[in-house]
């Protein structure tokens, strides 16, 4: 029996929703369409981070490092309290609370750089280790792997898992880059060595995403409201939930699109 938010919605597998996060630990915003390349992540995704206190990251010499050097939702729930807006073009960054802007800057410039730090500084201190510090390095992205992967999750997973317990889930906790929709619960699951194909674009599934604590964090309230990677472990015997993604061929990926999934 179809429930009430299934109305109206398409029943063939199809992309929902489109997301990039511009800084690692703030709130991603939604897109339309995004132009996509081989073997990269979204672009502008996760390509700034606020370093909480000093790190051993080297913007001359950048590489992988553990989220724990960086603002983040596992630790910084608080965060959930913003929103951004990313202007591509010039690429400042505007942080709003409640709707109304806060602090804005170029994130190119020290100064614009600047702004948005000194607003972190109070808005976070009782959590910082040390001055805030926005990161970033040509060609880098501050991902949760040190593979440049796309994270894809299904809508119809993210309302199973609410049904284990007993309220609905909002899909933004899980800060995918793609949200599929059409589709059986856990479906995804099955797919690991397959090939996903949206129009031009080809993505090949590489492994199951292994969650931590920013998951049990309410987007909207910022609270930490649930146990989610323990009901994973207790329902799958691992704290899974999505997928990682390579693209294999680019192109353009847009909302609403349909897709299939192949064999390798």
């Amino acid at each position: 029996m179809s429930r009430p938010d299934d109305q109206n919605i398409s029943t063939e597998p199809h992309i929902e929703s489109l997301w990039r996060y511009p800084v690692k630990g703030l709130m991603g915003e939604e897109l339309q369409n995004v132009e996509v390349e081989e073997q990269s992540c979204f672009p502008y995704d996760r390509k700034y981070a606020i370093e909480n206190g000093p790190s051993p990251f080297d913007p001359k010499a950048p590489k992988f490092l553990p989220k724990i050097n960086f603002l983040m939702l596992m630790r910084n729930e608080r965060l959930s309290l913003l929103t951004t807006k990313f202007e591509e073009e010039t690429e400042t960054l505007t942080i709003l609370r409640q709707d109304r802007p806060v602090a804005s800057g170029d994130l190119r410039s020290a100064i614009g750089r600047n702004m948005i730090e000194q607003f972190i500084a109070a808005f976070m201190s009782e959590e910082l280790k040390g001055p805030p510090r926005i990161q970033s390095a040509p060609n880098h992205h501050f991902t949760d792997t040190d593979a440049r992967y796309v994270h894809i999750i299904n809508r119809a997973s993210v309302t199973a898992l609410g049904h284990m317990v007993n309220g609905a889930l909002n899909p933004k906790r899980f800060r995918a880059n793609i949200v599929l929709a059409g589709l059986e619960p856990w479906a995804e699951k099955q797919w690991v060595g397959k090939k996903l194909q949206a129009g031009p674009v080809e993505i090949e599934i590489k492994e199951e995403t292994n969650r931590c604590a920013a998951i049990n964090v309410d987007p909207e309230t910022a609270k930490r409201d649930q146990s989610l990677p323990a009901i994973l472990n207790q329902q799958f015997g691992n704290d899974n939930f999505g997928i990682y993604g390579e693209i294999k061929q680019g192109g353009t990926l847009e909302k609403g699109a349909r897709f299939t999934v192949k064999s390798s």
